[in-house]
């Protein structure tokens, strides 16, 4: 077996979420699981050969999602073929640019998105 980490992304609407990152991302949704109250509690994503879960916040649980803690304190690092078109269709379905696709001097092309549930995203790829 081999060791993997897999971020669990708690957000305030787990299917909304789920819809944003299959249709900006073009991921794949694997696995759900929700609850006898269809609370999703668990659900798995894939984007290319990296995967990710998203859940329901329920703070009953002290799973929170950074909208109800002020903010997240971490970057999603995507690398995609075309971080304009990524960003441009995360920002059209909902997110917020909050520091704009260009080539920096680190040579990749690259920029943050905030999505609609609080989450911070480096959208990344080659250089233009």
């Amino acid at each position: 077996m081999t060791t993997e980490i897999r971020p669990k992304l708690l957000v305030s609407d787990a299917d909304a979420a789920i819809g944003f990152y299959t249709e900006a991302l073009g991921a794949t949704l694997a696995f759900r699981a929700a609850d006898e109250r269809d609370v999703v509690n668990h659900a798995e994503i894939t984007l290319g050969s990296a995967a990710f879960a998203v859940a329901q916040s329920v703070e009953e649980w002290g799973w929170n999602d950074p909208r109800s803690t002020g903010g997240s304190p971490v970057l999603i690092m995507a690398e995609v073929p075309d971080p304009d078109s990524t960003a441009d269709r995360m920002v059209r379905l909902g997110a917020e640019s909050v520091i704009p696709v260009e080539n920096r001097p680190y040579g990749r092309r690259q920029g943050r998105v905030r999505d609609p549930f609080g989450h911070l995203w480096v959208i990344s790829g080659d250089l233009r």
